[in-house]
C-alpha cells in the first residue's frame, strides 16, 4: 500500500488537533497518524529524493502547511502544532470536508497569506500537491512547479518567524543580508544602532574601509496588515537628512502603500531603495540567510559524450 498522498492528511489532522486543543508536539502528531494509516516500517523509512527525511512526515508537514495557511492550526514554538480558535469553528462547521473543499485547502490558487507559525514542512510536495494544471507539463516544468511551490511556502514561513522576533533581531538580519549581498567593506563595517534615541536609523553600512560612503538603513518588522506609508518615508527622508546622508534603504516585513512609493521616487537629494516583505524573502533565499539550499542530482544526456566528431 503507497503512502497516502498529502491532501489525504489534511482533514485527518484538523481533526486530531481539533481533540487536543492545548496542542501536540509534531512527532506525537505524525506517529498518530502514522498510526491511523496503518503506515508500516518499511513506509516510515522511506526517504524523499534528497534522502534526508521520509516522505510520510513531509506529506503530514504539507498537510499542516495548508491548514496554517487558512488560520486553522499554528505552531506557536518549534515542534508543536495546536488549533487555533477559527480552526475549531471551521472543525465544528465541517463535520468532515467534502471534496471541493479538501481541494480548496490542498490546492489553492494563490497563497499570500504569512504562517502563523514556527515550523516549515520538510522537503517538497508531492507531484499530486502542486495542482493539476502544472501535472500536464513536462517533469521540467513539474520540477519548476514544485520547487516554486516550495519557495512560496518558505517565503511565508520566513515573514512568521522573523515577526515571531524581537525587532533588534530583525535589524540584525536586515544588515546579514545586505551583507550577503556584498554591500560594505566586511563584517566590522556593518553597525546596527536601532533602539531608543535612535533617529530613524536602525543600521548603517561603510561601502569603504574608511567609513566616507555609508547606507543608512530603518527596518520595520511590521504585520502585512500595517503597511508604510508616506509619513514613514518622509520621516526615513529627515532622518537621512540629519546625518547628512545620500544614501538610505528602508525594509520590512510588510508593504508600501502607493504614497510611499511615490514619496520615496520624488526624492531628488538621494537614493533611497524601498525593499518590501516579499523581496526581503526572496533575497534571503537567493542569499542563503537563514536559508539552506538542498542539491538533487538530476540526471541527463550527455550531449558532448553523444556528439558526432
Amino acid at each position: 500500500m503507497p503512502i497516502p498522498s498529502f491532501d489525504s492528511f489534511i482533514d485527518p489532522l484538523l481533526r486530531l488537533l481539533t481533540e487536543h486543543p492545548g496542542g501536540l508536539a509534531t512527532a506525537e502528531a505524525q506517529r498518530l497518524l502514522a498510526e491511523q494509516f496503518a503506515i508500516g516500517p518499511d513506509q516510515k523509512r522511506e526517504l524523499l529524493p534528497s534522502g534526508t527525511y521520509p516522505v510520510y512526515k513531509s506529506r503530514i508537514g504539507w498537510a499542516h502547511d495548508r491548514l496554517k495557511r487558512e488560520g486553522l492550526s499554528s505552531s506557536p514554538k518549534r515542534g508543536f502544532w495546536q488549533i487555533t480558535d477559527k480552526g475549531i469553528a471551521y472543525a465544528r462547521a465541517n463535520p468532515k470536508l467534502c471534496a471541493d473543499e479538501l481541494k480548496r485547502l490542498a490546492y489553492p490558487k494563490q497563497r499570500t497569506a504569512p504562517l502563523a507559525s514556527d515550523e516549515s514542512p520538510e522537503g517538497s510536495p508531492p507531484n499530486d500537491s502542486v495542482g493539476v494544471d502544472s501535472l500536464l507539463g513536462t517533469p521540467d516544468d513539474r520540477i519548476g512547479s514544485a520547487l516554486s511551490e516550495i519557495e512560496d511556502s518558505l517565503r511565508t514561513d520566513l515573514l512568521a518567524r522573523i515577526r515571531n522576533r524581537d525587532p533588534e533581531f530583525f535589524e540584525g538580519l536586515v544588515l546579514k543580508v545586505l551583507r550577503a549581498m556584498g554591500y560594505g567593506a566586511d563584517e566590522d563595517s556593518l553597525e546596527q544602532s536601532g533602539g531608543p534615541g535612535d533617529d530613524g536609523i536602525d543600521g548603517v553600512i561603510s561601502l569603504d574601509r574608511l567609513g566616507l560612503d555609508r547606507v543608512y538603513v530603518q527596518a520595520k518588522r511590521y504585520a502585512e496588515d500595517r503597511p508604510i506609508t508616506k509619513e514613514a518615508i518622509h520621516g526615513f527622508i529627515g532622518a537621512l537628512h540629519l546625518k547628512g546622508a545620500n544614501k538610505g534603504v528602508f525594509i520590512t516585513t510588510s508593504r508600501f502603500t502607493a504614497g510611499a512609493a511615490r514619496a520615496a521616487a520624488e526624492v531628488r537629494a538621494l537614493s533611497l531603495r524601498l525593499v518590501d516583505g516579499v523581496e526581503l524573502t526572496r533575497l534571503m533565499i537567493c542569499y542563503q540567510v537563514g536559508v539552506r539550499h538542498e542539491s538533487i542530482a538530476i540526471p541527463k544526456v550527455d550531449l558532448d559524450f553523444w556528439d558526432d566528431e
